[in-house]
């Protein structure tokens, strides 16, 4: 009996967290910053980073699904940084084939509806055909859009945008003059990796870091944010209530 009760309050506190939110004040758009696997691992007493990946990868469905249970509509979620790709093989390779094996796994439940974003020219060509496959095969599902963050880079994201804006209007035969003339941010926008989604309305980051490390720059001018200290494999359904709940507890004023 001792050994319930702690479940049993969890389970109510969860509930009462979940019945605090008003339907209409969750966010449509939640990004997630997927931090602190490795400190994970090493706090385990792990000498294999890939521990920690694995485990982290394991948290993504579980997430997904408090999400669609809430009523979140679009999810992004920031799994590897174009900076990461800097890091030594021995840290990036193992969460390259984590990455792969995960996505190969949400594409194949029929769940969600996959669309990686970023820049996949850096990217092995095996991860970046598993990327392309579930985005192909998920085409078609009517279900929670998942951006898949992957060798992104958010200046690198708007860089790409002003490139594909400019071969877009030299095919048209529009002159830089005529362009510099009527160019505003929409036109960057609708070239963005997320055109025509909403921008995100909530961004997590776990692992007590305060900072947006690249990060949806450009999409998240509005956003608000939250910042959880427990490491990603740590992260609870209590502690993604509680964002939506501060989420849904504040006053979005859009810089106004």
């Amino acid at each position: 009996m001792t050994m319930a009760l702690p479940g049993l309050l969890y389970r109510i506190y969860q509930r009462r967290l979940t019945a605090s939110i008003p339907s209409e004040r969750v966010p449509r758009h939640v990004a997630v910053m997927i931090d602190g696997n490795r400190r994970w691992a090493r706090a385990a007493g792990a000498d294999d980073v890939r521990f920690g990946y694995d485990a982290g990868a394991a948290k993504v469905p579980h997430f997904l699904g408090w999400c669609e249970e809430v009523g979140v509509r679009v999810v992004t979620i920031y799994m590897l940084s174009a900076d990461n790709l800097h890091r030594p093989a021995a840290d990036v390779d193992p969460l390259l084939e984590v990455i792969g094996g995960l996505v190969g796994e949400l594409a194949a439940t029929g769940r969600w509806r996959l669309h990686p974003v970023g820049a996949r020219d850096l990217l092995p060509e095996r991860i970046a055909q598993v990327l392309k496959d579930a985005e192909e095969t998920t085409a078609a599902v009517d279900g929670l859009l998942v951006n898949v963050a992957v060798g992104y880079g958010g200046r690198r994201e708007v860089a790409d945008a002003v490139r594909a804006l400019l071969h877009e209007h030299a095919d048209k035969g529009t002159t830089i003059e005529d362009l510099a003339e009527v160019l505003d941010v929409e036109h960057i926008a609708a070239h963005l990796y997320t055109k025509g989604q909403p921008d995100p309305d909530l961004v997590i980051r776990t692992s007590g870091e305060l900072r947006m490390s690249d990060f949806l720059l450009w999409q998240s001018a509005y956003s608000e944010f939250f910042f959880c200290e427990a490491l990603w494999p740590d992260f609870r359904k209590v502690d993604f209530l509680r964002a939506i709940r501060a989420y849904a507890a504040r006053n979005r004023r859009y810089g106004l």
